[in-house]
């Protein structure tokens, strides 16, 4: 879910800052205010997970490839705040070292990753974690995250691209393959979570009663 350079107008890329410099300022001075001193060393870790589990990727279509994005875990774990800190850190590194995030789209792509599980994917989390068991709940955030990003960024990609595309046949291309990485993403985070839950439950954040993001 990675927007290469030079397919998206100057425009488009310019106005995908915007959401994302205001969140992640957001996410900054919350989690200053909020992070627990054990947080920065699992934020750590996580980000390096996040590297190696999104580092697969299947290509699509022109421009476009399919991959985990793992943000929903990364509130799970740490909150939505330093959630989003820490997935905006694996796009900054994808971006500085591997080249696999476009620089000019950066701004979209950061806004995908980590402001859409952050903003929508927590308090819809905190929602169902009421009625379900909390594993269950993760992985159904984790799946509809997923989706969710995938239909931003279809948009993204229709509305803002440079040169005349087939709409139907891109949203196809990514929304198809998507459905099934939303499925193998939720699996993987109900698992993930139970398994932590039973070793260390301290590590899962979102389990405790906090506030949801306005």
């Amino acid at each position: 879910m990675h927007i290469p350079d030079g397919f998206l107008t100057g425009e488009a890329a310019a106005l995908g800052f915007v959401p994302a410099v205001i969140g992640v300022g957001v996410c900054l001075r919350r989690a200053a205010a909020t992070a627990r001193e054990k947080d920065v060393p699992v934020a750590g870790l996580a980000a390096a997970f996040f590297l190696v589990g999104e580092a697969p990727f299947v290509p699509l279509t022109v421009g476009t490839n399919a991959h985990l994005l793992g943000g929903a875990l990364a509130v799970a774990l740490l909150g939505p705040w330093l959630g989003a800190l820490t997935i905006t850190t694996v796009c900054l590194i994808q971006a500085l070292v591997f080249g696999s995030v476009g620089f000019t789209t950066l701004g979209l792509t950061i806004t995908n990753l980590a402001l859409v599980p952050a903003f929508l994917g927590y308090p819809l989390l905190v929602a169902l974690r009421r009625p379900l068991p909390f594993p269950l709940a993760a992985g159904i955030t984790a799946a509809i995250s997923v989706m969710l990003a995938a239909l931003i960024f279809t948009f993204e990609m229709t509305v803002g691209a440079d040169h005349a595309i087939d709409r139907g046949t891109l949203a196809a291309s990514i929304l198809g393959p998507y459905a099934i990485v939303a499925l193998i993403e939720g699996v993987l985070t109900a698992l993930i979570i139970k398994a932590l839950l039973g070793l260390r439950p301290d590590l899962v954040r979102a389990r405790r009663r906090e506030t949801v993001p306005a």
